[in-house]
């Protein structure tokens, strides 16, 4: 299954697509639903880095949360369902995989551990208590360090509260994912 993710290569990532516009304010956002493509870019070290493409559908209602990852076609991959104490994994072939590590599943299909668990934070350009964070003149988050991680925000509109349209998200020298939203929803 990892060999057919990283096969799709970087497809969708270049393609035009309209600005991402909404009048959520991201500081109220809690739980969310979140449609847009990715690009994963893995350095294996002293093999060929690897690259793939996709689809993304994120539904999150803290602490859970459900991913629905797609190749550029929209044909589904791999379902994740994050929960605290048990997250499942079900690939496209039917065959499941549990964990109470959601990062360890997606090692399943990705070949590296995201960070999955930070990830809605993240996308709300939201730190834990030792992440460093750079803002824009309009008080949005432009850039986020955490744990080894950096996260770099772009928007479409230009207001405070306007959630990211982009963000690429890389660990030093051995993975990259950008993320192009293309719809946010906020859910209670």
């Amino acid at each position: 299954m990892r060999g057919l993710l990283f096969a799709l290569a970087t497809l969708l990532a270049g393609c035009a697509s309209t600005p991402l516009t909404s009048t959520l304010e991201r500081d109220a956002v809690q739980g969310f639903d979140m449609s847009g493509r990715f690009s994963l870019r893995v350095d294996a070290g002293e093999q060929p880095a690897q690259s793939a493409s996709g689809r993304l559908e994120w539904t999150h209602r803290p602490p859970v949360s459900q991913l629905l990852i797609a190749n550029p076609l929209g044909h589904a991959v791999a379902e994740l369902d994050i929960a605290p104490q048990r997250s499942r994994l079900q690939l496209a072939d039917g065959s499941q995989r549990e964990s109470n590590d959601p990062e360890e599943l997606i090692a399943t299909v990705t070949g590296r551990r995201l960070p999955l668990t930070r990830l809605p934070d993240w996308l709300l350009g939201r730190g834990d208590g030792t992440a460093q964070r750079l803002n824009d003149p309009l008080g949005r988050p432009l850039q986020l360090r955490e744990a080894g991680w950096q996260i770099d925000y772009d928007y479409d509109e230009a207001r405070p509260g306007a959630l990211p349209a982009r963000l690429t998200v890389r660990r030093s020298g051995d993975l990259e994912l950008r993320l192009r939203i293309e719809e946010w929803k906020a859910s209670p």
